[in-house]
């Protein structure tokens, strides 16, 4: 089996402001915001949605096919890819385009703001999910918006099941769009903030989102995650990390986990455990790709915390 992962590839920069933002921003004064935030600690890391669920797939074991457009600053980024055996063949350079570039900012208490410079994402619909052959599930994460709501219709055209993982991509579309979007997939992703704007502009209940997917997964972060599954809930737990360092890609490692269980065809509560205990994995280091585990590592820890086997 083989996951086509369709979202983004960026360099993230990655800075640390050793206080909170709640401190620092007052509510009343929103509307003429001018603030400044000292960062000690800066550095410069390979991330991107489909970077970094490609990084988790391929530490477990499974074959992950990246379709993403990228720039012409892209070639370490391409040598990275080649020392950690990821496919590279449907990451396309787009010249006169920078690669995408999310510059984030993470608190004390692992609040983020970040900005985001798509580049070479906005071309995205230039990769078509026919290109790539052997392809068994997938994922539109975010992209750029005429390559997300290209890549959804072509998975759906081609019978292929996908999760639908909108992120911070999601205010991009209107409801009618998301509405397309989640009729087209078979499972659909989100953060417990998108959620709420995801029935904010489709102006549907979570029962009635839940309704039009095989399964609707909500993560809450450090409170775990919940899966809208035929009509019931699933709570998962979450699990406690060795040391919280930085929460940068850990929702990716999440859906990499994710993709993991569905491929291997395991129940929910075994597939959002799975998504729980890589995210805890994933918060103890620095960067979204400077982890590392073997499946046999994961098998074991997954024992120890759940107590049976997968």
């Amino acid at each position: 089996m083989a996951a086509l992962l369709c979202a983004s590839y960026a360099f993230d920069t990655i800075m640390v402001f050793q206080d909170r933002f709640r401190n620092h921003i007052l509510p009343d004064q929103v509307h003429m915001l001018n603030v400044a935030f000292l960062v000690p600690e800066m550095r410069r890391e390979f991330g991107g949605c489909a970077g970094n669920m490609a990084y988790n797939l391929r530490l477990l074991g499974e074959d992950a096919v990246p379709m993403a457009t990228v720039g012409e600053d892209f070639a370490p980024y391409a040598q990275w890819l080649e020392e950690c055996g990821i496919d590279a063949t449907h990451i396309r350079v787009c010249e006169g385009f920078h690669t995408g570039q999310a510059f984030i900012t993470t608190d004390l208490d692992d609040n983020q703001i970040t900005a985001f410079h798509p580049g070479a994402m906005n071309a995205s619909h230039r990769n078509h999910v026919d290109d790539a052959a052997g392809i068994t599930i997938g994922i539109v994460g975010p992209d750029g918006r005429d390559g997300m709501l290209q890549h959804a219709r072509e998975f759906a055209d081609s019978g292929i099941p996908f999760i639908f993982d909108p992120g911070q991509g999601l205010p991009m579309f209107s409801g009618e769009e998301l509405l397309d979007f989640i009729e087209q997939a078979t499972w659909v992703a989100v953060n417990d903030y998108e959620r709420e704007m995801l029935q904010h502009r489709t102006g549907l209940s979570l029962k009635a989102l839940a309704e039009r997917v095989e399964a609707l997964v909500v993560t809450r972060g450090g409170e775990g995650s919940v899966i809208h599954v035929s009509g019931s809930t699933i709570d998962i737990p979450p699990v406690r990390a060795a040391s919280v360092v930085d929460p940068t890609g850990c929702g990716d490692a999440y859906r990499a986990g994710l993709l993991h269980g569905l491929m291997q065809d395991y129940d929910w509560p075994t597939v959002g455990r799975i998504g729980s205990l890589l995210g805890s994995v994933k918060v103890a280091s620095a960067g979204t790709q400077n982890h590392r585990f073997s499946p046999g590592e994961i098998e074991d820890r997954f024992v120890e915390l759940f107590g049976y086997r997968i």
